[in-house]
């Protein structure tokens, strides 16, 4: 089955409108910024504060109770996020293609397609913006953000990834339908994920 093409990011102005109108302390927009999509970098705004941020009609967004520890995931090795509260990454992809493949099959393939791994903080700046990415079957995994692991060199095997509550679990009934950041194994393929990725950052 064809999926539809997603809904169109709007201009940056009014992606800082939108930042802005959630409660945000949104830095100033650069007037030479350039890129489809607006991010707020985790040291200015933790994922954990964005994430109930997220709405899917009347249902709001959370961070499964087992990843407590989302503020230690950091951009994964090769990563390079701008030194800057405040940037632009350019075409933002879903990845629906690499469903059920996992991130240490696909990654490689998308850096060796010239393109860089989405981040949980894009992820949950896009989801802000065009609600539609975080779609039940059509979901994505954001392995751009890794946790270091206890053995030096070594990375935490779990994987953030934005998809949509079934309300089971400790995610609770009254949360069904709600659109959560959860964590997947590295190793693992999941049918209704993709694996996200950007074209480039610019600040």
């Amino acid at each position: 089955m064809t999926v539809p093409p997603l809904p169109a990011l709007p201009s940056l102005d009014a992606q800082h409108e939108q930042l802005s109108g959630l409660g945000l302390a949104v830095p100033d927009l650069p007037p030479d910024l350039r890129g489809d999509l607006l991010v707020l970098h985790p040291r200015h705004t933790a994922a954990v504060v964005l994430a109930p941020l997220l709405r899917l009609a009347d249902r709001a967004g959370f961070v499964v109770e087992d990843l407590a520890d989302l503020a230690e995931f950091a951009p994964a090795p090769g990563v390079e996020v701008p030194d800057a509260d405040l940037y632009a990454v350019t075409s933002p992809e879903r990845g629906d293609e690499f469903a059920n493949r996992s991130p240490d099959e696909v990654d490689p393939q998308i850096r060796a397609r010239g393109r860089d791994l989405m981040t949980v903080s894009e992820g949950l700046a896009w989801a802000l913006q065009v609600p539609a990415v975080i779609e039940r079957n059509h979901c994505f995994m954001t392995t751009g953000s890794r946790k270091p692991a206890a053995r030096p060199g070594k990375l935490d095997a779990r994987v953030p990834a934005l998809w949509i509550s079934n309300g089971t679990g400790r995610d609770g009934a009254g949360r069904r339908n709600a659109p959560k950041v959860g964590w997947c194994w590295a190793g693992n393929r999941h049918t209704w994920l993709g694996i996200a990725s950007v074209g480039s950052r610019t600040a």
